[in-house]
């Protein structure tokens, strides 16, 4: 069901207001309407509603407590608070109208697929006139969607399919290398994490989509797909182990941002990339000081078969280094060390681009989708050394995870290659509004108003 409505006289309307606000526009009411104000103790506090209704009971006016400047989450709630109905904010302002749509649109998310007879309360919000909110919210909910489907329905395979349908919908490019063929195609880090499992359904991927005109700038998007993290022989405990069907974010959010892309046909040549794999456990699993030969043939020692992300990102990397595209922008749900230094809901970003981290740092503070930078020091390179091979995936220390992560995957780029990684949460750990517990799409409305910023 979309959440947005074309403009019609049945529309009830809500008057966003703020404590200032408020003053002015009871100045202007009837005293019944005042009087109704003030049994019910509105303050017009942000996200506070209230209901007035017309003579004969019903619904005529929505009351709204926003902030003084247009907040996304404030009107995050709304969808869920209020009657059945067809709805439109009463402003002049078309983008603070589009601010608080947005924010009612993400917070009337809900993920019922395995429920029921599970009913839907059908309330929409009109859009000003030439918006693009709807395939922004289609974006956001592809990526949440796909993160929030379970492990059992949620393999490599199912992966590919949710990859090979955006593709379709917009007459895209698509291949696929599996199993062993990864290894004649020259992607030995991909098919090392994912030989654990033959099974068609599990077995490890190369996800390959090309669209746009060849003489556009080309970007390059790589998202992580590790559809279940066991940790595979390092195996994580039960609670580490509990939302490991998350692990495939990074892929989620980068086939969210490319949909946006290719809906808003941005004169790019796009390439997304996805290495899809289960991390798990059986007889011919990678094992502790193991050492592959990655793609661009930098060797690896598996200091930790549960770093196992940024070995399958590596030959993907290479890849698209070889290319040397325009950009390469990979999306990762990489280290633990992000989350305990950031949080859950703020990704952290490295970049050799300093255009880029100007103005993803802007536009994550504009759009309410913010990123944090954090440094690619040269200075702890060494911790990411092998000892019998070029490059260890698992530091000893254990100081300074996300950046020598960072680190890992930049020996893969070649120079001059302008990059960016994002290593982010992907998951709402609790509900707020607008962003309902479970899976998320972190970064991806700033990163799109990032590229069209700094590519086009």
């Amino acid at each position: 069901m979309s959440h947005f409505a074309k403009l019609s006289t049945r529309a009830i309307p809500i008057t966003p207001l703020n404590n200032k606000t408020l003053v002015g526009w009871l100045k202007k009411q009837k005293q019944k309407v005042q009087r109704w104000i003030k049994s019910t103790n509105f303050k017009a506090s942000p996200g506070e509603t209230c209901l007035i209704a017309d003579e004969k009971g019903n619904l005529n006016e929505v009351l709204v407590g926003v902030s003084e400047n247009a907040d996304l989450w404030d009107c995050g709630d709304l969808s869920n608070q209020l009657p059945e109905g067809i709805y439109k904010f009463k402003h002049s302002n078309a983008k603070d109208i589009e601010t608080w749509a947005l924010g009612w649109a993400l917070g009337s998310y809900s993920y019922d697929h395995y429920q029921k007879n599970k009913s839907t309360k059908k309330t929409r919000v009109v859009l000003p006139r030439n918006s693009d909110l709807e395939t922004m919210v289609e974006a956001v909910f592809l990526t949440r969607d796909l993160i929030n489907t379970p492990a059992n329905d949620m393999g490599p395979i199912h992966l590919e399919k949710a990859a090979r349908t955006l593709a379709k919908k917009h007459k895209a490019k698509f291949r696929v290398i599996l199993g062993d063929n990864l290894l004649k195609k020259n992607y030995p880090s991909i098919h090392a994490i994912g030989r654990a499992v033959k099974t068609n359904d599990q077995a490890p991927r190369l996800i390959d989509l090309r669209w746009g005109k060849i003489n556009n700038p080309q970007l390059t998007l790589i998202g992580k797909g590790v559809c279940f993290d066991t940790g595979g022989l390092n195996l994580k405990a039960a609670e580490g182990m509990k939302l490991m069907k998350k692990d495939m974010g990074g892929a989620a959010n980068v086939l969210g941002l490319a949909h946006m892309i290719m809906a808003a046909k941005l004169p790019l040549q796009l390439r997304v990339l996805i290495p899809a794999v289960e991390n798990s456990v059986s007889g011919n699993a990678l094992r502790p000081l193991d050492i592959i030969t990655s793609r661009n043939g930098k060797t690896i020692e598996i200091g930790n078969t549960d770093a196992e992300g940024r070995v399958i990102l590596a030959d993907a990397l290479a890849e698209a280094s070889s290319e040397k595209p325009a950009f390469i922008i990979d999306f990762a749900t990489l280290t633990r060390a992000a989350i305990i230094a950031l949080g859950a809901e703020l990704p952290a970003f490295f970049t050799n681009d300093e255009a880029f981290a100007k103005t993803v740092s802007k536009t994550g503070v504009i759009h309410q989708d913010p990123l944090w930078r954090l440094p690619l020091w040269s200075g702890y390179q060494k911790m990411v050394k092998g000892k019998t091979a070029n490059l260890t995936n698992a530091p000893e220390s254990g100081f300074a995870g996300a950046i020598t992560a960072a680190l890992f995957l930049q020996e893969f780029i070649e120079p001059e290659t302008r990059w960016a990684h994002i290593d982010l949460m992907a998951w709402n750990l609790s509900s707020k509004p607008g962003r309902p517990e479970g899976g998320e799409a972190m970064a991806i409305r700033s990163v799109f108003a990032t590229i069209k910023e700094i590519l086009l």
